[in-house]
């Protein structure tokens, strides 16, 4: 059963943000992530805005953990932290 990360992001320095882009692809592609939605047109109904949305489909909710928990994806994460606010949530799909 796939599972699903949804993210919202704003980015505050989009310089620093740069290489989390470059990092994070390897992550997602060695966990067989797959882009559903990144970035486009969004309007937000309800909560908190954010100026960026991200939905990224795994095989599997083991696979969302692991990509998360990995080595590779942490040290993306970490090219991104105080570039960006975010919120990030795995989803057990159905």
């Amino acid at each position: 059963m796939p599972a699903y990360w949804i993210a919202h992001v704003t980015v505050t320095d989009p310089e620093a943000y740069k290489g989390y882009q470059a990092l994070a692809p390897a992550a997602f592609a060695a966990h067989g992530a797959r882009f559903l939605a990144r970035g486009g047109e969004a309007e937000t109904l309800e909560g908190p805005g954010f100026a960026r949305h991200v939905v990224i489909e795994f095989p599997t909710l083991a696979a969302a953990r692991a990509c998360y928990a990995s080595a590779a994806y942490q040290a993306a994460k970490a090219k991104r932290d105080g570039a960006c606010e975010a919120q990030v949530v795995i989803v057990d799909g159905v």
